[in-house]
């Protein structure tokens, strides 16, 4: 299994423990021949559930206050991608209050290769504040895994380089 970081994004501000995040989850882009011959493979949308549920819990580790995105459900429903979407992830994060908007994607283009993202950005400004994304090689709950770990650890709560 190889991971490659493909993009590190800076700091437009500091994003800290007691902050309030507006989660909207992760998108699955799955553009693999496998899934168009095969159809929707339920292992991938089991492993999208197990790496939201990894995000939120890095989150609440770290202390952020995860905020229920139930208010604007109706809205989220008809967004195809909350990563994708002229700042909507921003304007639901401030109409639920949060400081910050949290989305991510996970792209299949085959079963060999994937890459997934995640974006912390400013609710007020819609600036993005932290974010990485990893190029990952192998279709496994592992590897899948470790693609959202390295992120967490080395792009969205990364020590700031004094």
């Amino acid at each position: 299994m190889r991971l490659i970081t493909l993009l590190f994004l800076g700091f437009a501000s500091a994003a800290t423990a007691g902050d309030k995040v507006a989660f909207f989850g992760l998108t699955l882009l799955d553009e693999s021949l496998q899934s168009q011959m095969q159809g929707e493979d339920p292992a991938q949308i089991a492993r999208i559930a197990m790496l939201e549920e990894i995000v939120r819990d890095r989150f609440l580790a770290e202390g952020y206050e995860l905020l229920d995105i139930t208010p604007v459900q109706a809205d989220l429903d008809r967004i195809v991608n909350p990563a994708k979407c002229y700042g909507c992830d921003t304007r639901m994060a401030t109409d639920l209050g949060a400081d910050f908007s949290l989305v991510g994607e996970v792209q299949k283009v085959s079963n060999l290769i994937l890459a997934m993202n995640l974006q912390l950005r400013d609710a007020e400004t819609g600036d993005l504040v932290r974010g990485g994304v990893v190029d990952i090689r192998s279709n496994t709950d592992e590897s899948w895994q470790r693609g959202m770990r390295y992120i967490l650890k080395n792009r969205i709560f990364r020590e700031e380089e004094k």
